[in-house]
């Protein structure tokens, strides 16, 4: 069975949430221990919905399950994020590339929040206070509280804060740009990107560059370099095929730096990511 979907209302006794799914499927109990311990299991209690890992949760008369069951999904291995900073309240990871950053009604096993959930110490939850797409490596703040996310998502709605990124980027013109500005709008909506060089291979014709954002438009940077001639390498969906083929790499795109006043504990944080974690023209065949 490589795909099941299904919504089941219990009725009678209480009974496990693991019962209720072996008799509503023909899964074994280790592949719906195993799907539920990565996300595909959700309770309808109320007007609430939350997933449920617990097999051996009762589930009282009314309650509803929804059960989300992808084999392809639920195979996929998450690549090993890095912590940087612990700071109880909050907490600064190495995102790798190929990781999520939220998970989907289908699984939660293969994001940042699930793997700090996992690997940080204590029963903290975890806050998504920021995304990076899923291609896209770098630093990413995880919150451990309801006050903690709420104080540290307003520093970046409100853009208080300073994000910089790396890119390395195919160079078909901008050869000799040591930095130039893209103010191209996305989807109507003002955009600004400041490109800085710091090192460029002119028989490859890379280049690796500093960006700093203004704006936080979605995929800015993949468009703005595009938009230029310059497309990020390994971008599939705005880079340039030949270029992606000919490096055969993952999206060059990391985010290299967060520096913020924090509102939680009154201190200036700055956070780099450490040299070897950082992208490199000399990781590039």
């Amino acid at each position: 069975m490589s795909q099941l979907e299904f919504h089941l209302q219990h009725q009678g006794d209480a009974a496990t949430a693991l019962t209720i799914l072996s008799k509503a499927t023909q899964l074994s109990s280790s592949e719906l221990k195993s799907a539920i311990s990565k996300g595909a299991l959700w309770l309808e209690k109320g007007k609430s919905v939350q997933r449920l890992r617990r097999v051996k949760k009762l589930i009282s008369h009314g309650e509803t399950l929804h059960f989300y069951y992808n084999h392809t999904v639920l195979a996929q291995e998450p690549p090993n994020a890095t912590l940087v900073d612990d700071q109880e309240s909050y907490s600064v990871w190495y995102k790798p590339s190929g990781m999520l950053s939220q998970g989907s009604k289908w699984s939660d096993h293969c994001t940042i929040t699930r793997w700090a959930q996992l690997h940080l110490s204590g029963d903290r939850q975890c806050y998504l206070v920021h995304r990076l797409d899923r291609a896209t490596s770098g630093l990413i703040v995880i919150a451990h509280s309801k006050k903690a996310a709420q104080a540290l998502t307003q520093l970046f709605e409100k853009r208080q804060l300073t994000k910089q990124y790396q890119a390395i980027v195919a160079l078909p013109y901008l050869t000799n740009a040591d930095k130039f500005t893209v103010e191209e709008p996305i989807d109507g909506k003002r955009a600004i990107s400041h490109f800085s060089q710091l090192a460029i291979d002119q028989e490859r014709k890379i280049g690796h560059y500093l960006i700093d954002i203004e704006t936080g438009r979605k995929h800015q940077i993949r468009k703005h370099a595009a938009y230029v001639g310059c497309p990020i390498v390994g971008d599939r969906l705005h880079g340039n095929q030949e270029v992606n083929e000919r490096f055969g790499v993952d999206l060059q795109l990391c985010a290299i730096r967060l520096k913020f006043n924090c509102p939680l504990l009154g201190e200036f944080r700055d956070y780099h990511l450490p040299k070897d974690m950082q992208l490199s023209l000399n990781n590039l065949n």
